[in-house]
């Protein structure tokens, strides 16, 4: 696993960079991260104009006050408007680009070119995450999780990687299983924070936390959040509790005591207690301090 800088994101939120009036409500949200939408949350005659303003959208809530972490997903590698839209994103006061439908790792590379440009002269931490959202995207992500030192997350988007795949979308999911999983290995294995798919029954709040729980527990570090209410969900699930601390931070304390007399294992709370249980404990700490 490599060691290089990887953001908390439990609740990313989205939202269509047309949409100056919810834009202008990000302050009132508890999301670890905002996305100003280019892509497909922004109809296609309103796209340029959305662009266009970007940065003065940006401008105006850092001038505000907002500190939170705004990212700005452009459209995917494909299309024409690819490179305007990078070139948008890095002149806006951002921490991170979205590329969506991210499939080759040369499609990486323009992105990467701005990057260092801009780096040149802001000293600010600036990031790139990366859609895996195809076929091709899921079948390369061993390859692209690995292929800069700036993509530090990826999101699966199973919308379009069902429609490419020509599957039925069913409530479970069971059908975007495999690349599900597939993305959060590969991705966690290359250090990356890695976030689940949203919820196309958006309105669904007890099908969006069922789905979240699940994601959780396959190792995904947050989920996509198309409505504001949603983001309480995500951070709810996706935040360890009180209880999960103090029993994480009692166990450590165990362990090394533990340790101090010579014994591998002990009996915790009913628990055996051994190496990868102590490393699971140690993340929940360090996630809470994070958050």
């Amino acid at each position: 696993m490599n060691t290089r800088f990887i953001p908390a994101i439990k609740s990313f939120f989205i939202a269509p960079a047309n949409r100056l009036d919810l834009i202008a409500k990000f302050p009132r949200f508890k999301a670890d991260c905002y996305i100003l939408d280019l892509e497909d949350g922004t109809p296609e005659p309103q796209k340029v104009l959305a662009r266009d303003g970007l940065s003065q959208v940006i401008s105006e809530l850092r001038t505000n006050g907002f500190l939170g972490m705004l990212g700005v997903r452009v459209n995917e590698p494909s299309s024409n408007m690819y490179m305007l839209d990078l070139a948008a994103a890095w002149s806006a006061d951002i921490d991170f680009v979205v590329i969506p439908k991210l499939e080759t790792q040369d499609q990486l590379f323009p992105a990467i070119h701005g990057l260092q440009f801009i780096g040149q002269a802001n000293k600010r931490r600036r990031w790139l995450m990366g859609g895996i959202e195809s076929m091709r995207g899921v079948t390369n992500v061993d390859r692209l999780a690995t292929a800069a030192p700036d993509l530090v997350s990826v999101y699966f988007g199973a919308e379009d990687f069902a429609t490419d795949l020509g599957a039925i979308r069913t409530p479970n999911s069971i059908e975007v299983l495999y690349a599900r999983s597939r993305v959060v290995l590969y991705a966690k294995q290359a250090g990356l924070n890695v976030i689940d798919q949203a919820i196309a029954d958006f309105r669904n709040d007890e099908l969006f936390r069922e789905d979240a729980l699940i994601g959780k527990q396959m190792g995904y570090d947050g989920k996509i959040c198309l409505l504001p209410r949603q983001v309480e969900i995500a951070n709810n699930v996706f935040g360890p509790t009180q209880l999960e601390v103090a029993h994480a931070k009692r166990l450590i304390a165990a362990y090394e005591e533990a340790v101090k007399r010579g014994i591998g294992t002990l009996d915790f709370e009913g628990q055996m207690i051994d190496g990868p249980l102590l490393k699971r404990a140690e993340r929940v700490v360090a996630d809470a301090a994070r958050t």
